[in-house]
C-alpha cells in the first residue's frame, strides 16, 4: 500500500478550524501514574520439587544390604573441599539445633525433617543434628528412619554435607548436617 504525502494546511483551513473549535484552554501537565510494583520472585520449582519428595521417598524400596545397622552415614556435595567433611566428622562445627525422630513413622519423620530444615535455614543456622535412631527394633526392612534421613538429605540442595555424629552426640543413631549459609 502506497502512502500519500500529507496535504499542506493553508491559512484558510487553519482559520476555519479555530473558528469551529472556539476558545481552548491549556491543560496542566499530569505526571504518569507510578508503575505497579513487581512481585517478589518465588521459587515455584523448589516448591514443586519439595512437594514431590514425600511420594518418591515412601515409594522407594529399601535394600538392607545398602545400609546396615551401625553403618556410618556421610555425604559431601560436589564442589566442596573434602576437608569440610573431615571437620564435620571430627565434631569441629558447633551444633546449633537438633530434632529427635524417635517414635515417628516415616511420613511424620519426613514432614518433621522438611519443617526443621526450613526453620533452620530461616533462622540462619548452619549446623544442625537429626537424631534418627539406629533402627534396632526395625524389622527385616532395616532402619527405616536412618535410610529415610540419608535419602532426604542427599536430595536437598541446601545440604552441603552430613556425617554420623560423634559417639557422645548419638553416634550412628544421629547425623550432623552442614547447611548452606
Amino acid at each position: 500500500m502506497k502512502r500519500r504525502p500529507p496535504v499542506p494546511i493553508n491559512d484558510d483551513d487553519s482559520r476555519l478550524f479555530r473558528e469551529a473549535i472556539g476558545d481552548v484552554r491549556q491543560l496542566d501537565p499530569v505526571s504518569p501514574p507510578p508503575a505497579a510494583a513487581k512481585p517478589a520472585p518465588h521459587p515455584h520449582m523448589l516448591d514443586a520439587d519439595e512437594a514431590a519428595v514425600p511420594g518418591e521417598l515412601l515409594d522407594m524400596t529399601f535394600d538392607p544390604a545398602l545400609l546396615e545397622v551401625g553403618e556410618e552415614l556421610s555425604f559431601l556435595r560436589d564442589g566442596y573441599p573434602p576437608k569440610l567433611l573431615r571437620q564435620l566428622k571430627r565434631g569441629q562445627f558447633s551444633v546449633q539445633d537438633d530434632i529427635d525422630l524417635h517414635q515417628m513413622n516415616a511420613a511424620a519423620a519426613q514432614a518433621s525433617i522438611v519443617a526443621f530444615l526450613a526453620e533452620a535455614r530461616q533462622h540462619g543456622r548452619r549446623c544442625v543434628r537429626i537424631v534418627h535412631g539406629k533402627g534396632l527394633r526395625s524389622k527385616a526392612a532395616g532402619p527405616v528412619l536412618k535410610g529415610l534421613t540419608d535419602r532426604m538429605l542427599r536430595r536437598r540442595d541446601d545440604v552441603i554435607a552430613f556425617a554420623s555424629a560423634r559417639p557422645a552426640m548419638g553416634g550412628t543413631g544421629a547425623v550432623v548436617v552442614l547447611l548452606k549459609g
